[in-house]
């Protein structure tokens, strides 16, 4: 067993009890305190580091004032959810945890924590990136998941939950070396292949339109793209580890390997820039895929059949995820499901989900330096 699994399966043991984890049972107020300890720890952190811990393009677009208010109030939702589940629950060890992480923020100047110097800002992490990703994520999804779930049975902490956290965190955290890497082919080539003729017609077009256009577009390369990942030996040794996910939810779609997102997401974003779309229309299917990736692998029973159709649901791509048979190397739009129906590439059985998911036949190692080297492996 790998390091990661022992860890999760010690943090499952040392958390856990035998008793219910519904409302009333301390458990969600438990699990609140400790994630609001976290995140206001992590944002006590990034006023004091701003250098080093935040992203430099929004530095000076936060409002401070709000900032320290949201920082002391996190704290002191931290505490009283520690001490709402300490009361309700015989273990102590979730309020205890949720404390600790409340009390280390406290310690470091909670909301009056001084602001460090924005200087030296070449390398940084974007820790300020991860909290907003948690916020703006995981307080729309988890809810959603609680309240119409596919699978009832599955705990937010399945099986893997640790693994996907890391690349949560690595994904928001790398932000500087993931953007520089994914924007390389569109510095370079950008110039050099611009369509101007077609730049023309593009930016006469209103917002709205070019944001159709852009998903279009998009979904379009990202289909051949994902299709070649399957279909190419050493590309799939990439992408086999986002198929490595044996449970479907929010968390779940941020398996991705380093090499898969800089490829996907470079080429992707290429078609965009060369044709000369607005940023505001470039940044609008951005945040709309930021949330709709997400959405998909999504542990979420609820369908709309004609809806279905046009838009991906998490049901259409969770084929994508299954270990059928008839299911392998189907599915591969993103957003827009018709794609695959025009190069026959679509599977939806009427009114099925998957019974299992992941690689047949092959098991990913457990953690993300783990899955990292995976690939290199002979």
């Amino acid at each position: 067993m790998h390091l990661t699994a022992k860890i999760e399966e010690w943090l499952n043991s040392f958390f856990g009890d035998d008793r219910r984890r519904s409302v009333g049972s301390g458990w969600i107020s438990g699990t609140l305190s400790i994630v609001l300890g976290i995140l206001a720890l992590c944002s006590v952190l990034a006023v004091r580091f701003p250098q080093w811990l935040t992203v430099p393009e929004l530095r000076d677009r936060y409002p401070l004032e709000l900032v320290r208010w949201a920082i002391d109030l996190g704290i002191l939702a931290s505490l009283l959810l520690a001490g709402l589940s300490m009361i309700l629950r015989r273990k102590k060890t979730l309020g205890i945890t949720g404390l600790l992480f409340a009390a280390g923020a406290l310690a470091l100047g909670a909301g009056n924590v001084p602001l460090g110097s924005s200087l030296g800002d070449s390398i940084y992490l974007g820790l300020d990136w991860f909290v907003l990703g948690v916020l703006s994520t995981a307080t729309l999804f988890v809810p959603m998941e609680r309240a119409f779930p596919l699978k009832h049975e599955q705990s937010a902490f399945r099986i893997g939950w640790l693994t996907d956290a890391q690349y949560f965190f690595m994904s928001h955290a790398l932000v500087q070396m993931m953007s520089v890497l994914v924007l390389l082919p569109v510095v370079n080539l950008g110039g050099m292949l611009a369509v101007t003729k077609v730049q023309q017609f593009v930016v006469i077009l209103p917002l709205p339109v070019q944001f159709i256009a852009c998903l279009v577009i998009a979904d379009f390369v990202q289909y051949w793209v994902h299709r070649a990942f399957h279909r190419v030996p050493l590309l799939w040794r990439f992408h086999r580890v986002h198929h490595s996910v044996r449970a479907m939810d929010w968390l779940a779609g941020s398996r991705l390997h380093l090499v898969d997102v800089i490829i996907t997401r470079g080429l992707v974003l290429l078609p965009l820039v060369l044709l000369g779309f607005d940023e505001l229309a470039i940044f609008a299917y951005l945040g709309f895929v930021s949330f709709h990736a997400v959405f998909i692998h999504a542990n979420f029973a609820p369908r709309l059949s004609w809806l279905e159709r046009w838009i991906v649901m998490p049901r259409f791509h969770h084929w994508h995820h299954a270990r059928e048979s008839k299911a392998i190397d189907k599915n591969f739009a993103v957003h827009l499901p018709w794609i695959d129906r025009i190069f026959g590439t679509k599977y939806l059985p009427h009114d099925k989900w998957p019974s299992s998911y992941g690689i047949v036949g092959e098991r990913a190692p457990d953690g993300y330096l783990n899955q990292l080297v995976w690939p290199f492996n002979r």
